[in-house]
């Protein structure tokens, strides 16, 4: 299947052979040892080239946007959620576009690609709706004649680091919120999904113009993982909000730490479904076929692991081998395929070492892995999404592989499901089938789950915009997109009003002169 991605670049305002690393409005200086060619994982091609930033681009990008800072955060909320009404707008002419350049570049389905997309929508719809209702307190206060309230304040430049499986999306739930709080954005997109980040640039970049909004409140800056240290120990960015691997999260963490800074890291899950002797089998096969091969396993909140009651399992397991054995894989942009490739051959390599720790670690494979071959699969990110039986206390079971393995496991007594739902470093998200209501509310409500997300009846995968999004324990403890999460962007302050003609102490503490 050919695919032509020229229109989609120029559509999006991208010049294929010799784009360079977006800085704002400006182009990297860097030099020519800089340059990072962009392959697809779908065919193997090279879809462009871009220029990585160096220090003195970084430096540039910053000055502009702290000095936007100084201008943006007087714009009353209402007005900034108008700039992000009109983004959404901009999104919506451009998603079939960008949603394909999604699924080139990264290698999900198209379908996949088209939802990234109105997620993006989607936040920008919340945030504008937040852009009047980013409320504070009024307390009453124990001196007479004196009020006490509480306002929120921008807190300056917002560092957005965010990873390549889902290359638009996350940027949208950090930066939509922050833009309407006050605050100015700084993206280092993944090197890997360099050019949906500069599409999205572009887009925006336009809203902006068109309003007069100062360059420098949205800015792109390509790099690897240098840029990303510059930002986590520069204390002109108050706050890093970092998605990727628990590893990088606690480098993050531990440098934006040691500066006093702030950090919303939304890092690695190792999510389970439990499957209750009381679910509906067939509907618990759709939540976890798709939760574990979606994205070819490239999701945060993809299913790693089944947790079957042992009077079921058997029945389950045939269900899921007949399931594995119709999936299609390949051209993620043929709706036809229900799996894609992975990221690079790195990736690949990753699921194929996985492969054989399970092996040595005594796991047994219902559903035998491997690399495709032949026509359609030139690329060799192209793997078979694979099923082990295998004990949640390997040590490969409890650690998160970015690809379609799935590992099954029985048990006996509610207790024991909740226990190994629990055992693993990882609190992302989790679930369990069950029409048991009793079940329901037990692994809601008495520590079924130590996940950030907990789910009845709907697999680990596909969160919405309206709630609070991120994990406990190796995932971070970050939450970004829905519920209050807007206020990890803002300052809050106490303000206290003295309209009388004395000044009382708190506490009836006495100062007479």
């Amino acid at each position: 299947m050919q695919f032509d991605i020229k229109p989609i670049l120029q559509d999006l305002g991208i010049q294929a052979e010799n784009e360079a690393a977006g800085t704002g409005q400006r182009w990297s200086s860097a030099g020519e040892n800089m340059v990072h060619p962009v392959y697809s994982p779908v065919d193997g091609q090279q879809i462009a080239a871009v220029k990585f930033a160096t220090t003195e681009d970084y430096d540039a990008t910053i000055k502009k946007a702290g000095e936007a800072f100084k201008t943006w955060r007087t714009w009353p909320a209402p007005k900034r959620g108008e700039i992000i009404r009109q983004l959404g707008e901009a999104l919506r002419e451009h998603k079939e576009n960008l949603g394909k350049l999604v699924s080139y570049e990264m290698g999900k389905s198209l379908q996949e690609g088209y939802g990234e997309v109105q997620e993006m929508i989607d936040i920008c719809d919340f945030a504008v709706g937040l852009s009047r209702q980013l409320y504070g307190l009024t307390m009453h206060s124990e001196r007479p004649l004196h009020r006490m309230y509480e306002q929120w304040h921008p807190l300056g430049i917002v560092g957005i680091i965010s990873a390549f499986n889902f290359p638009v999306a996350v940027w949208s739930w950090n930066a939509a919120l922050a833009l309407v709080c006050g605050d100015v954005c700084i993206w280092k997109p993944s090197e890997k999904t360099p050019l949906t980040a500069i599409a999205c640039q572009n887009i925006l970049a336009g809203v902006l113009k068109a309003n007069n909004v100062p360059e420098g409140v949205s800015c792109v800056i390509i790099g690897d993982r240098a840029i990303g240290e510059l930002m986590s120990n520069d204390t002109r960015v108050p706050l890093v909000s970092a998605t990727g691997s628990t590893r990088m999260g606690k480098a993050v963490g531990a440098a934006v730490g040691a500066r006093l800074g702030r950090s919303l890291l939304e890092l690695g899950g190792n999510n389970a479904i439990i499957i209750s002797k009381d679910a509906d089998l067939d509907m618990s096969l759709i939540g976890a076929v798709f939760g574990a091969v979606g994205t070819a396993g490239q999701r945060c909140t993809s299913t790693r692991r089944l947790i079957i009651h042992e009077s079921v399992y058997d029945e389950f397991k045939g269900k899921l081998v007949k399931a594995y054995g119709q999936l299609k894989i390949g051209n993620p942009l043929d709706q036809n395929m229900h799996v894609g490739p992975l990221i690079d051959k790195d990736a690949v390599n990753s699921y194929l070492d996985s492969i054989g720790k399970i092996k040595a670690e005594g796991g047994k494979f219902i559903v035998e892995g491997g690399v495709m071959e032949g026509e359609g699969y030139e690329s060799g990110c192209y793997v078979k999404p694979c099923i082990a039986e295998a004990n949640n206390d390997f040590k490969i079971v409890q650690h998160e592989t970015f690809a379609p393995i799935l590992y099954l496991m029985k048990y006996n007594s509610l207790e024991e499901a909740f226990a190994l739902q629990n055992g693993v470093p990882q609190g992302l998200s989790s679930s369990i089938m069950t029409l048991n209501l009793r079940e329901a509310e037990q692994f809601l409500s008495t520590g079924g789950s130590d996940c950030g997300i907990a789910n009845v009846n709907i697999g680990t995968s596909g969160a919405e915009i309206g709630g609070a999004f991120g994990g406990e324990k190796d995932t971070g403890g970050g939450r970004e997109s829905g519920s209050d999460a807007w206020r990890v962007y803002m300052r809050r302050q106490t303000n206290t009003i003295n309209y009388s003609d004395k000044l009382p102490l708190a506490q009836g503490i006495k100062f007479d002169l």
